[in-house]
């Protein structure tokens, strides 16, 4: 096996004359193309698409307040491309692209691209519109103040939420305007350079504080039939959409005609954070919500057609509750995807923001079931982040992995250290970029794979290239040596220990080039003869080079004391390996 420890890094509205004399002072992306950034499918896989090639974004996401002023977003682009970050998800918000109705100010957003362009980043936009994490609180104040136009959910109590009502065609085509000059302006000065590569359209959305929507309009439209069009969805994919939702359906005689409760049965809160509580409720939010974002999406996509996005608020156990209304109702959680696909056919992906970290897998695993691409746009970041980072492009083929707050700040979101968490993500994102073009070549393919553990899933198992691998927590070396040795400890797991990651791809039979961090492994063939055992051929260090940059460039050999094939604890690692029968 190869290891290679990679330590350092690798690698308003303006005055029209003055915003062209700063584009033209800014190298643009070298280019083969013309084409905008796409998604394309093949092999059974979806790949996003710059510059003629596959594009992995070794991402973080920005603070929300970062891009709200020029002098303060300065900075922060040198520092993530410092830090090995290829793709920054950053911010443009209604209340300041509009700050009067039909008046539109792009300072912020010129100030985002030029700066991210001259560091040699790209940008995902995250329009912040009717609403951010449930609530309405970046419309602009003229939005706000006029809750006759622009009318508010209303609780079961006909309490006043402070988020604006999907049944409003006034909002909802006040906040199209908007992104369709915002969609406008940023093709006018980027479709050359494409720094942008894709937008979010609103953030984590639902219904915070009630299941649905109580207004009286909403009400009316509850009590209606479900829309032909969701039900020609559902009838025509019964093979593929959510277990759940096709179950409750099925016990109501999969009819096809009916209120939201006739199709689906009546909406109940039931135990297991897992179960499907309020059902109808939430299909009904989801199917409002996802029209009124398709709508703002096909205004934008018709003035600068680049893929566009949808994120989550998961439910989830323990403090923030899993019932529709503890966690965004309508929101594009997993049960509702088919929803969403029916509903709002210029969203491309439908993204989980991953903080439930002791159900990462569960998550992943339930976004990408209906070949749904993986992409996360907000997820922890720090040790745990980097290691997940690893298993996460090895076993999705994921586009994107960003943990949230990078540009750290006063306090690390998480608690822990800023420039730690951001050094940890750095250390991970200069290896998964060295490893990039052997990531993409082996897309789709059996020769992909990850592992991930934590102290509540200590092992982790995947067959690749005709052997078996085991990755486990680290143990305490001379714990390890003394029970290796028949000596009877009491410890062998380091407790400091948290979470591992690691990306394996399979080069030849038996050869791998494995990188990640803080974990070890054990390793046989999968049909191991009788009386043999699996030894390593060869272990080393080095990375990968070349005109191709697929060439493995070994940096040392490693035998003896090294032999014991661990990542590196508080480093990422990568290592090339070769496994023999005796």
């Amino acid at each position: 096996m190869k290891i290679k420890i990679v330590m350092k890094n690798i690698f308003l509205n303006y005055r029209t004359i003055a915003l062209v004399l700063i584009l033209l002072s800014i190298k643009a992306f070298p280019q083969s193309t013309n084409r905008l950034p796409f998604l394309e499918k093949q092999y059974g896989i979806t790949q996003l698409i710059v510059d003629d090639k596959p594009f992995l974004m070794l991402a973080g996401e920005l603070h929300n307040s970062s891009t709200g002023g020029t002098a303060y977003m300065r900075p922060i682009w040198k520092r993530m491309a410092d830090n090995n970050i290829n793709t920054v998800l950053a911010v443009a918000s209604w209340e300041t692209l509009e700050p009067v109705e039909g008046e539109f100010n792009f300072e912020l957003v010129d100030s985002m691209i030029i700066g991210a362009r001259k560091e040699g980043l790209r940008l995902v936009v995250l329009w912040f519109g009717s609403w951010k994490n449930g609530r309405s609180t970046y419309v602009p104040e003229w939005v706000k103040k006029d809750n006759k136009r622009f009318p508010l959910v209303k609780d079961e109590d006909g309490n006043s939420l402070n988020i604006i009502s999907t049944v409003s065609r006034e909002a909802r085509d006040a906040d199209a305007r908007a992104f369709a000059a915002l969609m406008k302006h940023i093709k006018e000065i980027d479709s050359e350079e494409q720094t942008v590569l894709m937008v979010q359209v609103e953030n984590e959305i639902g219904v915070l504080g009630a299941k649905r929507d109580f207004s009286e309009p909403a009400n009316k439209a509850f009590n209606r039939p479900v829309p032909a069009k969701l039900m020609n969805y559902l009838d025509k994919h019964k093979s593929s959409i959510h277990p759940g939702v096709l179950s409750a359906w099925k016990e109501q005689g999969l009819q096809t005609n009916g209120t939201w409760e006739e199709v689906f049965g009546k909406g109940e809160r039931l135990e297991s954070w897992k179960d499907l509580s309020y059902l109808p409720e939430e299909l009904f939010m989801a199917w409002n919500y996802a029209s009124y974002v398709g709508h703002i999406a096909k205004a934008g996509r018709a003035e600068y057609n680049l893929p566009m996005l949808v994120n989550a608020w998961l439910k989830q156990p323990g403090r923030f509750g899993h019932a529709p209304g503890d966690y965004p109702s309508g929101g594009p959680t997993p049960q509702v995807i088919d929803v969403w696909r029916a509903a709002a056919p210029s969203i491309d992906l439908i993204a989980p923001d991953i903080y439930i970290l002791d159900e990462y897998r569960y998550v992943c695993d339930a976004y990408t079931a209906s070949e749904n691409p993986l992409f996360i746009p907000e997820t922890v970041g720090g040790a745990e982040g980097a290691a997940r980072a690893f298993f996460t492009f090895g076993n999705y083929n994921t586009i994107c992995f960003a943990p949230f707050g990078i540009d750290g700040g006063e306090d690390s979101f998480f608690g822990g250290s800023p420039e730690e968490d951001l050094k940890n993500i750095s250390d991970a994102y200069a290896v998964l970029e060295n490893l990039t073009p052997l990531i993409i070549e082996n897309q789709g393919t059996n020769n992909l794979k990850g592992l991930l553990i934590d102290n509540k899933k200590p092992t982790d198992t995947v067959q690749i290239g005709g052997y078996t691998i085991t990755g486990q927590i680290p143990r305490n070396f001379i714990a390890a040596a003394a029970a290796d040795a028949g000596i009877q400890v009491v410890e062998t797991i380091d407790p400091s220990s948290k979470v591992g990651g690691a990306l394996i791809i399979c080069t030849a039979p038996g050869e791998y080039i494995i990188a990640g961090r803080n974990m070890s492994f054990n390793y046989e063939l999968v049909e191991q003869e009788k009386n043999t055992s699996t030894g390593i051929l060869y272990l080393e260090e080095g990375y990968l080079g070349g005109a191709d940059g697929k060439e493995w460039i070994s940096t040392r050999r490693l035998n003896g004391d090294e032999l014991r094939f661990s990542l590196n604890k508080s480093i990422s690692n990568i290592y090339k390996v070769g496994f023999y029968q005796y």
